[in-house]
């Protein structure tokens, strides 16, 4: 509470107080820098600039996953009906309300039973993009009993089932494989800056040390191994079979020929002497009897062919 005290502070100094503090930025690798600005630069901005108040709320969880990794602390998020991840708040017209009570107002339609005010103001960024929009941040530190009937209480909220699919608590760890628990929480899909308002807010509250943080991003930027595209693989090997298979082909056929062209020879010969006669009938029968074996069509072999020619010229003699 006293480091958000402190921003909110920062942030209402008007710019003829004296030289302010440099602002503190995220910088961690990997994530794009928005440019911070205080809260009094922010509301003498224009009319043509959006006002975006969103919060993040938060207790210190002293519980342990599996028995043995710190849970740190519990932090709400939101996954909202487009499906992806935010945090509770909208935009704020400042013509009608205040940032804390358009917020508070946005607040009761998903939550029910919050109300944040100027000390619970953490910081604000312009964001990317081609709308010209203010992104203000707040964060409220709770007990976890608190945070607990703030969960219960938003499954009863206006919004829950339309704008607000439900309540999800952020995992601050990494496990032991190095994607488990926040790794694979920052993969996720999130909305404007709710990505980089929870990084911010992580770091400034010291609820997860700088060098964790840019590891668990740098866990999610490593290239994932292609997916295999099974249609490309099963072409690819019919493109191998197919050649093989008109090599095969072609040498059965060839076989055939030769088998063919040994017995019309066979046939054009005089009749031989019993021995080789009989050795021709067993020549002849061992491709059928191999066969019946295999419950396959009968194939001529040519090197059967061959050794009857063979046993014949050899009887002739």
């Amino acid at each position: 509470m006293a480091a958000m005290g402190a921003m909110a502070a920062l942030g209402a100094l008007p710019a003829g107080a004296g030289a302010l503090p440099p602002l503190p930025t995220l910088g961690v690798p990997g994530v794009p820098e928005l440019k911070p600005l205080t809260r009094y630069e922010a509301m003498r901005l224009g009319p043509g600039w959006s006002h975006s108040c969103h919060a993040m709320l938060y207790a210190p969880n002293p519980g342990m996953l599996f028995g043995r990794i710190p849970l740190r602390y519990a932090v709400l998020m939101q996954m909202r009906f487009d499906g992806l991840l935010g945090f509770p708040g909208g935009f704020v017209d400042r013509r009608y309300w205040s940032l804390e009570d358009g917020l508070n107002r946005v607040l009761g339609l998903g939550l029910g039973c919050v109300r944040l005010t100027e000390a619970d103001y953490l910081c604000s960024h312009l964001t990317e993009g081609p709308h010209r929009v203010v992104a203000h941040f707040y964060a409220r530190q709770l007990t976890l009993e608190e945070l607990h009937t703030i969960e219960i209480s938003a499954v009863h909220s206006r919004d829950h089932g339309l704008e607000v699919m439900g309540m999800v608590r952020v995992p601050l760890y990494t496990q032991k494989d190095r994607m488990g628990g926040l790794p694979n929480f920052l993969g996720n899909s999130f909305v404007g800056t709710a990505k980089f308002q929870l990084l911010f807010a992580l770091k400034i509250l010291n609820m997860v040390p700088e060098e964790k943080l840019a590891e668990a991003v740098a866990a999610t930027q490593k290239p994932k191994k292609p997916a295999i595209d099974h249609a490309a693989a099963a072409k690819a090997a019919n493109e191998l079979v197919g050649p093989a298979r008109a090599g095969n082909e072609f040498q059965d056929s060839a076989e055939n020929q030769a088998a063919a062209q040994a017995a019309a020879e066979l046939a054009e010969q005089p009749a031989a002497v019993p021995e080789s006669q009989a050795a021709l009938e067993q020549l002849a029968a061992a491709p059928v009897a191999e066969a019946v074996a295999a419950e396959q069509p009968v194939q001529p072999r040519a090197d059967a062919a061959a050794d009857a020619a063979q046993a014949v010229a050899e009887a002739m003699e």
